[in-house]
């Protein structure tokens, strides 16, 4: 895998991602990313161990507990994209010609892009109480 020779798992380069966003409590994490808050604890303990992630009290409420990336978790997060960009391309480069390339990758932006909507909208309906499914 692209992340293991920074150590890093797929969970917590999940959480760094969105981290990068802005600080966040682990509750929201959690539904952001359809997992149980327990789930969300283990993986921030160890992004914490390794001074990617920091813990404070939030400003709004403080019994709350904000997270929030340190410059070595948004230095962790750069080198893990890269070496994911890296892999992707290596993998793409099976493909014949510089077109199909293209297209492989652009057809990842879009699946991307609307995996981001599908997590926005399901947010939205869970805050509104609805299904969220568009259907």
């Amino acid at each position: 895998m692209a992340l293991a020779p920074l150590d890093l798992t797929p969970a917590q380069y999940r959480m760094l991602v969105q981290l990068v966003e802005g600080p966040d409590v682990s509750s929201r994490l959690a539904e952001k990313l359809a997992v149980s808050a327990p789930s969300v604890t283990a993986v921030i303990e160890g992004l914490v161990q390794r001074g990617a992630v920091e813990r404070a009290h939030s400003v709004q409420d403080r019994r709350l507990v904000d997270l929030a990336l340190t410059e070595y978790g948004r230095a962790l997060l750069a080198s893990a994209e890269e070496a994911l960009r890296e892999k992707l391309g290596s993998i793409a480069g099976e493909l014949l010609g510089e077109a199909s390339v293209a297209s492989a990758l652009d057809a990842l932006r879009l699946w991307g892009e609307a995996l981001d909507r599908a997590r926005a909208r399901r947010h939205a309906a869970q805050r509104l109480g609805t299904s969220g499914t568009g259907n």
